[in-house]
């Protein structure tokens, strides 16, 4: 029943897009690449990558972008399709001289859809009272065309090298800038722990001016994930630099996400990779929503139990102070390549 539910709402927030798009004036290629529309006020929204790249559809990228907003289209966009100029919005902490830390949020949608309100804004004002940026991915989806394990991951890649070339203007530390993904989100995140080093290999063109800039996230959170490397080929190659995970689902109530997450744990674990942390809750569907309030069940507070962990790693340490993180991971290393 569940299942048929978020079916249901899928097509029946898909027809909803394409009235608006019929509705929508309509853009020719010589108008250039689509400029999104801002989910939240007060952000910088920074394309991932340049007109011309061959990343890029680029007889698609001038297509308007498709919104759906809350209270009936006058409040703040809570999710959109007909992603052709994937981009990020940035969210910069007030007090950024805390730690520095900058916290990439890609949103979730079965690749159909990204729910880039609850599971991208809402979780910038979180963030901020830790003295975390938020980034909020727009990452193009399977539904416009494109493939995720490909499109949507090389997106995340291109996503952290953005965020990390700033660091110095932006105010950032360069060594706690992550990536945390919901659900087909976490399908993007995932892989970012893994195979940041065949990216780089793959987008070193001199050319690039980003092809310097390292790919690696220095934190992962996969959040009732979708299939994972892990899940197809278990025996996937883990560097010895993988950064450290926090991962969270519903247990019995999400029972196909929570085996995906267990596939991810079971094989840092067999690696002996630290700080990997897995909390399968009692109770929880999917998504798991994110609650402050005091009579919220325990699935609910796994933002505070990460924050719980991001404080004993030392994200949230003063910057340019080497987190608890990195020295362990740094040993760990060094006792692989003996």
């Amino acid at each position: 029943m569940k299942a048929t539910l978020l079916t249901l709402l899928s097509f029946t927030l898909l027809a909803g897009f394409a009235e608006a798009q019929n509705a929508a004036p309509e853009r020719k290629p010589s108008d250039g690449p689509f400029p999104p529309a801002m989910i939240r006020p007060g952000g910088m929204i920074i394309p991932l990558f340049p007109p011309n790249s061959p990343l890029l559809k680029k007889e698609r990228i001038h297509e308007a972008e498709k919104y759906n907003s809350a209270s009936k289209g006058t409040g703040p966009i809570i999710n959109v399709i007909n992603i052709h100029n994937p981009s990020i919005e940035v969210h910069l902490a007030k007090d950024r001289s805390l730690n520095g830390a900058a916290m990439i949020v890609a949103p979730g949608g079965g690749h159909k859809i990204l729910w880039v309100g609850p599971e991208g804004a809402d979780y910038i004002e979180a963030n901020d009272k830790l003295g975390v940026s938020t980034i909020i991915l727009r990452n193009r989806l399977r539904v416009d065309g494109y493939e995720p394990t490909i499109d949507a991951v090389n997106d995340a890649f291109q996503a952290i090298r953005i965020v990390r070339s700033h660091a110095a203007e932006w105010g950032l530390d360069p060594n706690k800038i992550g990536i945390v993904g919901f659900s087909a989100g976490a399908e993007l995140s995932s892989p970012t722990a893994v195979f940041f080093e065949e990216f780089q290999k793959k987008n070193s063109d001199p050319a690039d001016p980003l092809s310097k800039v390292s790919a690696r996230p220095d934190f992962v959170g996969v959040i009732y994930p979708g299939p994972t490397p892990f899940t197809k080929a278990p025996e996937t190659a883990i560097p010895a630099n993988v950064p450290p995970s926090f991962v969270a689902c519903g247990g019995s109530g999400d029972r196909v996400h929570a085996l995906w997450a267990m596939d991810y744990c079971n094989a840092m674990l067999k690696a002996s990779v630290p700080n990997i942390e897995l909390h399968i809750y009692g109770r929880g569907g999917h998504p798991i929503k994110r609650s402050d309030a005091p009579d919220a069940i325990p699935s609910g507070k796994w933002f505070e139990r990460f924050t719980d962990w991001f404080t004993d790693l030392g994200f949230l340490g003063k910057p340019g102070v080497e987190t608890k993180a990195a020295k362990e991971l740094a040993a760990y290393a060094k006792k692989a390549k003996k």
